[in-house]
This record gives C-alpha cells, structure tokens and sequence, in this order.
C-alpha cells in the first residue's frame, strides 16, 4: 500500500492505494470467498462508486468493517465549471490536507460517424517543482506528490460523469445502449510532473488499464513530461503500450533553458537521444508538445532548427498555442504564424497538428483555475 501522511486527516487510508492483489489478500483475510474481492473491485472501478454504503452487492457486515478500515473517496470538489459549448468541464478538488488540484473531462466531436472521445486530464502533483515560465502551476511552486489513490480517484470522479452523460443520450434516443463508452482515453498533464512521482503514477496507471474495472487501453492513455531523462529511460523498460509525450517547446538548448529551468539538468542533446533509446525499446511513436510563445520559440528559424532536431525520430509534434497566465510575460502566436511553423516541419517530413483549444473561458489551462481560486482569497 501506498505511503500515508502523516496529518490526522490520513489515519484512514483510501482503498484506491490498494493493488488488486494486495485487495485480494486483505479480502481472504476476512475470511471472504475470493468472490467478494472481485465484487469489491468492479464496484469500485466499474460502477465507479466512490463510498462503501453504495455497494449493495455487499454484504453489509462486510461494508461496515471496510468502511472503518478505509475510505474510497477523499477528494472533496470545491469548484465544478463547464465551458459554454460544452465541450469542457473542469473540476477543482481539494485534498484532505486542504491542498487544490485539477482536472479536466474533454468532449470531443465524432469523426466519420465514429463515436466521439472523451478525455479525462489528470493531475499528479499539487503544484510543481520544474519552474516552466509559462505554465500556471509552475509558477505556484512545488507542494506535494499525489498518492496513487488521489490520482486514480480522478478518473472515478469524471468517469462518474461521463457515464451519466451516455446514460442520458440513451434515454434520449441519441446513442443505443451498447455504446455507452465513458473516458476513452486518459492523459496525465494535468498538475506536475508526472516522472518526477514515478512510483504512484505508475501504479495509478496499471488499475487504470485492468480490465474487469476502469479499463482503458494502454494505447488511449498518454504520460507527459518535461523529459526527466533517467525516469524516461526507466519507463522504456515497463512493458506498457502507452503514448509518451515530452514537453519540448524550443530546439536549442539556449531557447529552452530561458522557458524550462530543467534543460540545465537534462539537455536537449540527452533528451533527445533517450527518446532514440525509448523508441528503439518499445516501437512507440513519441509525440512532442511544443507550447507556441509569441516572439521566443515561434519563428520560421525555430521551426527549422526544430525540423532538423527531430529528423529520423519516429515523432509527431503537437503545436499548442500558449494559454496565457495572469502572472506569464508570453502572448499567444496568431494562427497565421502557427501554420507557416507547422509548414516548415511538413519540409523536413515532421508529421505535427495545431492542437484544438478547449475550455479557454473556464481556466481550462493546467493551473489556471486554481490560480484564480488563490488570488481571490
């Protein structure tokens, strides 16, 4: 099981930091037939409920004992938002110990008659320690890990209303009943840094893809990171068919270094032959994010740098226009700029999308939303 703080609000801790086969031996200690934790299990990460009163396939002697020994839930939501076209909703949680995270559930629109996705954004750290000048949470600091239990609640809580919308197109007329779907895919980039809570975000992620619960494919699920070199190499050996994407955001080591304080310790020369060694390992794609800054890495010589970086990487880049923050000095590149950078990368062979925005009016960018929550205290 996972680490516990040490506040008092922590002496019960979350079943959700229980791997399947450690919920397995807690349930045949009891004296339950193997059944039970099967039960147990799906209940929590099938029907997605998040209190063991729910549970009525339970026996409630069982369910008592349970509910003294562990909590399920233990994010409390403080702020729920959608955006006005509905394609967004974004969820402010409050941890036990008082500290704010966020996630995101993103809608997006069917393609040739295929059902459409629905992304959860995950958090993994309250605040983070990597310092991007552009980013929200960056710029808040650094104020703890997650456990494996608070990142996999995260899910529950948007899967929760996922499933509330399918069920509700059901009765509509407008999906049939066999369709209902939930999360399709997760992406951890929400708070922090991923690599930097390796242990729990791994964990976090193999419940996530089992299949008598959450079940999501490991192809549909994407870990971000600023590129943590050691970490990224470790994670090429874990025999996970997930995406990996490295925050990137500028092609030189000097543009990089002024926006993302990590470069100094890992430099874009280690990271990008680690990326050689991840592909070599795992016959994955990497997908590069790369933030677009008016004026600091959006020029055509940066795209051409960035072409030649990349060429013979098997890579897709993802170019993102910037969210501005109340505190950030960069301005968003106009569309015009964006298209004549990804033009360039077509010349090298750069396969790239200008990434669709989404939730802009509700604070959807990582950070943001607490940010605005703590200014106006």
């Amino acid at each position: 099981m996972e680490n516990l703080h040490s506040t008092e609000k922590f002496i019960i801790p979350s079943i959700l930091g229980l791997e399947k086969e450690e919920l397995n031996k807690i349930v045949a200690q009891l004296g339950e037939k193997p059944y039970r934790a099967e039960q147990l299990w799906r209940s929590i990460y099938k029907e997605c409920n998040l209190d063991f009163s729910d549970i009525t396939t339970l026996p409630k002697n069982f369910r008592d004992f349970l509910s003294k020994k562990f909590r399920i839930g233990t994010l409390e939501k403080k702020i729920h938002l959608n955006s006005a076209d509905s394609s967004t909703t974004k969820l402010l949680f409050a941890l036990s110990d008082g500290e704010l995270i966020e996630s995101v559930l993103m809608r997006y629109t069917s393609d040739y008659g295929k059902k459409g996705r629905k992304t959860a954004c995950i958090s993994t750290q309250a605040g983070c320690a990597l310092g991007c000048t552009f980013c929200a949470t960056g710029q808040q600091g650094f104020r703890r890990n997650l456990t494996s239990g608070e990142i996999i609640e995260q899910v529950l809580q948007l899967q929760k209303i996922a499933l509330e919308e399918d069920f509700m197109e059901v009765q509509q007329g407008i999906r049939k009943k066999g369709e209902i779907q939930g999360i399709t895919n997760v992406v951890y980039m929400g708070m922090g840094e991923p690599l930097a809570n390796y242990k729990n975000t791994i964990m976090s992620l193999r419940n996530i893809i089992d299949n008598t619960g959450i079940n999501i494919g490991s192809r549909h699920i994407t870990i971000s990171t600023v590129g943590l070199v050691p970490q990224i190499k470790k994670l090429s050996h874990e025999k996970l068919q997930i995406n990996l994407a490295i925050s990137l955001h500028a092609p030189d080591n000097k543009t990089r270094s002024e926006t993302m304080p990590v470069n100094k310790r890992f430099p874009i020369e280690e990271l990008i032959d680690v990326c050689h060694y991840y592909v070599q390992k795992t016959n994955r794609r990497i997908f590069f994010e790369y933030v677009l800054l008016q004026g600091q890495n959006d020029s055509l010589s940066n795209a051409e740098k960035l072409g030649k970086l990349l060429n013979g990487l098997h890579c897709h880049v993802n170019l993102i226009p910037v969210n501005p923050t109340n505190n950030g000095v960069y301005s968003r590149t106009d569309d015009n700029a964006s298209r004549s950078f990804q033009g360039v990368l077509k010349r090298f062979g750069i396969p790239s999308t200008i990434r669709l925005e989404k939730g802009i009016d509700i604070n959807a960018g990582c950070g943001q939303l607490r940010e605005r929550v703590l200014s106006s205290n």
